[in-house]
């Protein structure tokens, strides 16, 4: 009698059992996804005005309204510190303001747990616009109307490519559970 090898003929589903996520995927795809958007205004053209949203903000926003708590409170902190490194900004502006934006989202989280994708723009698109005028005031230049103005189509790039970076972001979310094959 032949012996059939059942393991070389499985069925689409027979090869997902004894597969497990990627800890180190599933860790640092959010942390590193912000990072690198954080660099992307190091490589835009300088301009007299602000034009380039702040990418690494609206990422963390986006993971952090995408996967509520993969994000610890604390990580404003180190994250704003890198982007400050690279933004142009007195050092300690994003830190604290990605450290405020991040008890912010937490507050509104635990007085909304339910929400959906206008709710979520809504709270993205408030706390951008905050966020840009208070950038703004701690960068330490003349503020007035006019520079006020300027920042309008910075704000309105920013609220135009949210919903776009959330589904960035979804879409990491999934590549960051993939499963992969245990041995053993």
């Amino acid at each position: 009698m032949d012996r059939i090898d059942h393991r070389s003929r499985r069925d689409a589903y027979g090869r997902r059992i004894n597969r497990d996520h990627s800890s180190a995927l599933a860790y640092s795809v959010p942390w590193i996804s912000i990072l690198l958007a954080s660099l992307i205004p190091v490589f835009a053209i300088a301009s007299a005005v602000p034009f380039v949203p702040p990418f690494g903000l609206m990422m963390l926003i986006a993971w952090r309204l995408v996967r509520p708590g993969l994000l610890p409170i604390w990580a404003g902190f180190p994250l704003g510190m890198v982007d400050d490194l690279f933004s142009g900004q007195p050092f300690g502006s994003a830190i604290f303001l990605w450290s405020v934006v991040m008890l912010a989202i937490e507050v509104i989280e635990a007085r909304f747990p339910w929400r959906n994708f206008v709710q979520d723009w809504f709270i993205a698109a408030n706390i951008l616009t905050v966020y840009l005028v208070l950038a703004a005031l701690l960068s330490g230049g003349m503020i007035g109307l006019a520079s006020l103005a300027a920042l309008g189509p910075q704000l309105l790039l920013s609220l135009l490519l949210m919903p776009i970076i959330s589904r960035m972001v979804a879409r990491l979310d999934r590549f960051r559970l993939l499963r992969i094959r245990i041995i053993g």
